[in-house]
């Protein structure tokens, strides 16, 4: 699923975003896997382009609804690129391919059916919590940094 954004911002809370100078990573911070990216995508992030919203945050839960998606569940990140929602494997593509080579070459999966590639993401995130949900670390400083909430 992937939505172009329709208008230029967006408000939770008393909080406004604007879309027009951010791109956004929605994740959930309770699951290993989703902070993990994350904390990757902050660390290589050279360009700090990403700005970062907790999932279960009154921003990041509007920001789902408003896509339509699931707030209680949080079953993809959402990765919010040049003005354009990405949600499941796009989520994780797009990001990817934003942060250039080497992690550019994550691309290759967008050659994959969608349905294909959203099946396995979906097999995934359905599984995450197995990991080790709530046994994420801290944040580190440079994440912290770029969370909104």
């Amino acid at each position: 699923m992937t939505k172009a954004l329709n208008t230029q911002s967006a408000s939770a809370a008393g909080s406004e975003i604007s879309f027009e100078t951010r791109n956004l990573i929605v994740f959930d911070a309770d699951c290993i896997i989703c902070s993990g990216f994350a904390r990757f995508m902050a660390r290589h992030d050279r360009r700090a382009q990403y700005k970062f919203v907790n999932a279960h945050s009154p921003i990041g839960r509007d920001l789902y609804l408003r896509f339509g998606l699931d707030a209680d569940r949080m079953e993809t990140n959402i990765v919010i690129y040049n003005e354009q929602a990405f949600t499941r494997m796009a989520s994780f593509t797009t990001a990817m391919k934003s942060l250039g080579w080497p992690w550019k070459a994550f691309a290759v999966l967008d050659l994959l059916p969608r349905q294909f590639a959203d099946w396995l993401y979906d097999r995934i995130a359905q599984n995450r919590y197995r990991f080790g949900r709530r046994s994420c670390p801290l944040p580190t400083d440079n994440l912290r940094g770029r969370l909104l909430d």
